[in-house]
């Protein structure tokens, strides 16, 4: 076993470094890795069945870290991504597939199974495509996410019923009747853990302050509730998935992802590997065409069925197109069933071949498909062929009436948090506005609510001249989706060079591509939270507003290159340290033993006897700005101490007070 690992890793290595020669995706060297050292090419590996276990490891993993980034909330919110894309996409695909291979002289069952192998799509690859460029969280990511977690479910009526094509024993409605139930079952467990249970178990962890036992009793927690959605008839990665919903609903899921992510890149990379070991090169070799010809069809045929499926949420044309484009591979737990199809006669030892081939070269082509994803919709949408599809995906627009008065307005894309306060501020100070969201339920509810909104994809040039971007005064991307950010950006300022862009973004990575595009302002969260919290420590430090503000005025203005240059250290930076001052301002209570108490501010004679001032005085929570120096001091009385540190403790030390 370390022999095996050694070779792939080793192997890995050296792939991966050609790879990044030529930028192409890590996956893709994974994939190329498990090619060359599988049985079918150098047989460098000789015990696949171990590097298999451990990929399935590594799927655990990717689906449990994906599970604590989300929440039964963020789960709710893509439940029409789940339950209506899903089930159309898979459907679909079964449909077209079974009725193909039924007209092209298969069986009925074998047909229908063929239909189950092609409707899944690989959650490993497409989530950590997603992850690694930053989308999952945008409208495409999310509902992509939701068609795959369906899928993953979808997978076991699929295994129960894959024994049943040919006519074998049990009863279907039964075996799935009772599915369902152990589903719902599961599911409650679940939901009542991270309510009442998991919280509690997980604070006496963290009391321990132990790194060890935390880490131990996160793998513990994922490979527990992995193990029971196992052991019911269940997927492995759906119960990795709802073992990370319970951790993400507490306030240790951070602390949890940052401890498990190196364990899962490193076994996720081993499922990319052994996934590349099932490619026989010399069948492909001699199947080359045959090959060819079914990849393109299962392209197809998958790009029109998730192009559907998000068609029907009604969401924006590029949007659309990007989900297929990013749906059109085989999936893992095709594997699983082709397996199942193997053992029970539906699938021969050349189409099982077949069948594999196809797929991991659908899985190789998966990184170019997602990457140039939003390229090829911008072309596609470019072309004449597809203007009516464009009208087709807007809805609810913003009558001309009311356009035509829009003049130097303000344009808000994206109503997520951000852009409903920014809209709240517009709509408080009387600036007129226009919002562009591509959410259609959003959009319907905002609609009742009078907000000036309308459906479209602001990275469209179309859906920019409907919001009279030429005429505006600013806009503002308030978007998760980087890749549209900077479409959106360049769209806007070809149109309109004198327009103000702003936009937000997480990574300070995306300030000078921005800038370089058109931005007037890029606004990073990651620094814009360090800026908020230097303003507090600061002003706690009695540093005079105007210093601090001139400081962050220089910060923004040069892009942020004080934060991320460590050792640059500038004119504002001096002046804020000299602007320190040697003085500290604190508060002490009197207990009622103090010496103080009975005497007054005038007999402590605080100043010459100490060298600190008694600037203010709290009594019964009311403030004394100026307190009367012949007034007696009472018990529980709380100073407001003005001085050097070290006279104030001595100060405390002579009036028993506590600090």
């Amino acid at each position: 076993m370390l022999q095996d690992f050694l070779v792939i890793f080793g192997l890995a290595i050296g792939v991966q470094l050609v790879c990044h020669r030529f930028k192409l995706p890590a996956i893709i060297g994974f994939l190329f890795t498990g090619a060359i050292a599988g049985p079918h090419l150098t047989g460098l590996v000789s015990d696949t069945a171990q590097v298999e276990i451990m990929a399935e490891i590594g799927v655990i993993l990717l689906l449990f870290t994906l599970g604590i980034e989300f929440s039964f909330g963020s789960l709710m919110k893509i439940r029409n991504a789940v339950l209506i894309g899903g089930g159309i996409q898979v459907g679909a695909t079964i449909l077209i597939t079974w009725l193909i291979a039924w007209f092209s002289g298969f069986s009925h069952a074998e047909a229908v199974f063929f239909g189950f192998l092609l409707a899944l799509s690989s959650t490993a690859i497409v989530i950590k495509l997603l992850q690694q460029k930053a989308q999952i969280d945008s409208l495409h990511g999310r509902t992509i996410l939701g068609i795959l977690i369906f899928q993953d479910i979808v997978i076991v009526p699929m295994m129960l019923i894959a024994p049943l094509l040919k006519g074998g024993d049990g009863n279907i409605a039964v075996d799935l009747l009772w599915m369902l139930l152990k589903f719902v079952a599961i599911g409650g467990i679940v939901f009542l853990s991270s309510r009442y249970v998991i919280p509690k178990i997980m604070t006496l962890i963290a009391r321990t302050r132990t790194q060890e036992i935390f880490l131990m009793s996160v793998i513990t927690l994922c490979f527990a509730i992995a193990w029971l959605t196992s052991s019911v008839g269940l997927s492995l990665s759906l119960g990795a998935f709802l073992a990370g919903l319970i951790l993400s609903e507490s306030e240790y899921s951070h602390q949890a992802l940052g401890s498990v992510l190196p364990f899962k890149d490193i076994f996720t990379s081993i499922f990319f590997i052994s996934v590349g070991m099932l490619l026989d090169v010399g069948f492909l070799h001699s199947n080359a065409l045959q090959v060819f010809v079914i990849f393109c069809f299962i392209v197809l045929l998958k790009l029109m069925t998730g192009m559907s499926a998000s068609w029907v949420l009604r969401l924006s044309p590029k949007t659309v197109i990007m989900v297929g484009l990013s749906l059109f591979q085989v999936g893992e737990f095709s594997f699983i069933l082709a397996g199942i199809g193997l053992k029970e006669k539906l699938l021969d030892e050349n189409t099982y071949q077949l069948f594999l081939s196809v797929s991991v070269i659908s899985m190789m082509f998966t990184p170019l498909g997602i990457s140039s994803a939003s390229a090829w919709a911008d072309r596609i949408l470019k072309g004449r062929f597809t203007k009516g599809f464009n009208r087709l995906g807007k809805h609810e627009a913003v009558p001309a009436e009311t356009r035509k008065w829009l003049k130097d307005h303000l344009i808000i894309v994206g109503f997520g948090l951000n852009g409903q306060n920014l809209a709240r501020a517009a709509r408080a100070y009387g600036i007129q506005h226009i919002v562009i969201e591509t959410n259609p339920d959003t959009v319907h509810l905002e609609k009742k609510n009078r907000v000036p909104i309308f459906f479209g994809d602001a990275s469209q040039e179309e859906i920019l001249a409907h919001a009279e971007v030429k005429r505006a005064k600013i806009l503002v991307v308030a978007i998760s989706d980087p890749l549209a950010s900077r479409q959106i950006t360049y769209l806007a300022h070809r149109m309109n060079p004198s327009l103000h862009i702003v936009v937000r973004t997480r990574y300070v990575s995306e300030i000078k591509p921005l800038r370089d595009l058109g931005a007037e302002e890029v606004i990073p969260e990651e620094f814009e939270t360090s800026v908020e919290i230097f303003t507090r420590v600061l002003e706690e430090f009695l540093v005079p507003r105007n210093d601090i503000e001139l400081f962050i005025r220089e910060v923004r203005a040069d892009n942020y290159a004080l934060f991320s240059k460590g050792d640059r250290i500038d004119y504002s930076l001096n002046r804020l340290r000299n602007s320190m001052p040697q003085v500290m301002l604190k508060t002490i209570r009197l207990r009622s033993n103090s010496i103080l108490v009975g005497s007054t501010l005038a007999r402590a004679n605080v100043r010459n006897g100490f060298g600190v001032n008694i600037v203010s005085l709290t009594r019964n929570a009311h403030l004394d700005i100026t307190p009367d120096p012949h007034m007696p001091l009472e018990s529980d009385d709380v100073l407001y101490i003005v001085g050097p540190e070290d006279k104030i403790t001595e100060f405390c030390r002579y009036a028993d007070a506590s600090l």
